[in-house]
């Protein structure tokens, strides 16, 4: 089956080149990630100087809720070729019903209506998984959103749950799986424009900026600072990416899989670290704007 995308300007240049590596930058992110229980991954882009960071920025890692993101897109791209209005009256059915006690929409009775708008605010703004599956379906399941990134030049950012084919992808990643690069490369194209269009980019770019949680990576940044932001997590996985537009902007992704801190608390192993990279990167940028932070542990 083909599918048709509104995507005028997908097929751009990502702007992606060789970029040359930070190497006082690259050696702290080594030294703070040195001795992490788990496997790490961590993609940095300075916007300013286009100089990156990396560690194990090509491994596969579990997405967990960042694959909304994907999921996002897929809708956009509908609302696009106008098969989907945002602000379009959607129906509830209880079949969805994925976290009853934490998710808001496993709150609504079967056949009440909610906006495809306020779909997307629980879905990337509180990580409401029930809002997400129904997002998903809407914007014609994960094989549909998959062909989308495949024509993005995405080799391994892929929604695997309820997608057929993608089975044994989902007992080794669950929902979704990206690289630290990949998932920043995409936010990136999303902050200049070039994916679908640039209304339908700024579009994404609010609502990401539109956060809920709010402990963890954006904890470490002034609230003055615009950031578009999804983090996921699971027992053995805790992730975040940020598009950060301070004085000095920059994007980055982190990653964590096969984390033996599996606890939920502030004080998560992976978490003090994202915490930690956050803090190190806000101030290595703006050194004439340096922050404290909320402190990276309690």
């Amino acid at each position: 089956m083909k599918f048709l995308f509104c995507l005028s300007l997908l097929f751009l240049s990502s702007g992606i080149f060789a970029q040359k590596t930070d190497e006082r930058l690259q050696l702290q992110i080594e030294t703070l990630v040195k001795g992490f229980h788990g496997v790490a991954g961590v993609y940095v882009h300075d916007l300013q100087k286009n100089r990156i960071a990396t560690y194990n920025a090509d491994t596969v890692f579990p997405t967990a809720s960042v694959v909304k993101i994907p999921i996002m897109i897929g809708i956009m791209d509908k609302i696009c070729r106008k098969e989907l209005d945002y602000h379009q009256v959607m129906v509830y059915q209880d079949t969805l019903n994925y976290d009853p006690g934490e998710d808001v929409l496993a709150s609504f009775k079967p056949g009440e209506k909610i906006l495809l708008s306020k779909l997307m605010l629980l879905s990337l703004s509180l990580s409401d998984n029930t809002a997400s599956l129904m997002l998903q379906g809407i914007a014609g399941g994960g094989l549909r959103i998959n062909q989308i990134l495949d024509s993005l030049g995405y080799i391994y950012t892929r929604v695997n749950s309820r997608t057929p084919g993608r089975e044994k992808d989902r007992e080794q990643f669950g929902w979704g799986q990206t690289t630290p690069q990949e998932i920043a490369r995409l936010m990136e194209r999303i902050e200049t424009g070039k994916v679908i269009s640039r209304a339908s980019s700024d579009r994404m770019l609010r609502i990401m900026g539109r956060q809920y949680w709010d402990e963890v990576a954006l904890s470490q940044i002034p609230p003055n600072v615009f950031v578009a932001t999804k983090s996921g997590a699971v027992d053995e996985s805790r992730n975040e990416i940020l598009y950060v537009n301070a004085p000095h902007p920059y994007i980055f992704s982190i990653f964590t899989k096969n984390n033996t801190d599996q606890s939920w608390d502030y004080n998560n192993e992976a978490w003090v670290l994202t915490r930690k990279l956050s803090l190190l990167l806000f101030n290595y940028y703006n050194p004439d704007n340096k922050w404290v932070g909320e402190g990276v542990s309690r």
